[in-house]
């Protein structure tokens, strides 16, 4: 798959990745922690903000791989 055509890809699938998981961590929250004391949400909230990282950085490894060479 050309370079370009792979970043293409990458770049959607990492937007569609954040929009995606800010929606179910922020919908998690709403409805699992409503009535959590604030160190309940500050934990949540830096575990999940930070826990979307791990799929990114599979995204973004994929997408940075050389092309392949042709043999010959």
């Amino acid at each position: 798959m050309p370079p370009r055509i792979r970043k293409l890809i990458g770049t959607l699938l990492l937007i569609a990745l954040v929009v995606l998981y800010a929606l179910i961590a922020t919908t998690v929250a709403s409805y699992r922690l409503a009535e959590s004391p604030w160190w309940v949400h500050l934990i949540y909230f830096l575990v999940t903000g930070l826990l979307w990282i791990l799929p990114a950085m599979w995204i973004i490894h994929w997408m940075e791989k050389p092309k392949k060479r042709q043999a010959k």
